[in-house]
């Protein structure tokens, strides 16, 4: 059996290590150790989400998740939909600021990782913080790019905040592409 050893490690590598080894098995079982409530709900969140059975015993301060994917003989859909990510600032979510750029960090790493990846990543305001040189964010957005996604930056953001001349990785656009990308996207997400 295969073991996926994720302890000690912080969100969300425990579930993009388990999540990459069953995207490679079209059926099997891995034993999963973690050494943290949340690691474990995260594992189990996977397993339920992908239909796939899993068993958790605790064994003193790790918890062991045994997860099984069976094939089910059908044939996945794939709608190839146009998504559009528009990231409007530098943090995740609202309130404390430090905990927003970890968030964010984690977000970019976490799609870096996800085989799912959107067609345009589009920058704005001080979204553009993370596309210049020195962001801690710029090795996620790189492997991103390199998966062939377009990265997109407000030019008039980039001038607002002085930092055109330091932008490291993409292209630098305008509202009217950035509406009409939004406008051909069949799925828009904003951060």
């Amino acid at each position: 059996m295969k073991i996926i050893d994720c302890k000690g490690l912080k969100c969300p590598a425990p579930v993009i290590n388990t999540k990459k080894y069953f995207d490679t098995i079209e059926e099997g079982q891995a034993k999963v150790i973690v050494d943290n409530e949340v690691a474990k709900n995260n594992i189990c969140k996977l397993a339920d989400s992908n239909g796939f059975t899993y068993e958790v015993l605790e064994d003193g301060e790790f918890f062991n998740i045994t997860i099984t994917k069976e094939s089910c003989g059908c044939e996945i859909m794939n709608f190839d939909k146009e998504t559009a990510i528009i990231i409007s600032s530098d943090k995740l979510g609202g309130g404390d600021e430090k905990l927003g750029e970890t968030l964010m960090k984690s977000y970019l790493f976490a799609l870096s990782e996800s085989s799912e990846l959107p067609t345009n990543l589009v920058f704005l305001n001080g979204g553009v913080k993370l596309v210049i040189e020195g962001s801690p964010c710029i090795e996620s957005i790189e492997k991103i790019s390199k998966e062939g996604v377009n990265i997109l930056s407000c030019g008039t953001c980039l001038d607002f905040y002085g930092i055109k001349e330091k932008l490291a990785i993409g292209e630098i656009t305008n509202m009217y592409t950035i509406v009409e990308i939004m406008n051909k996207a069949q799925n828009t997400i904003k951060l």
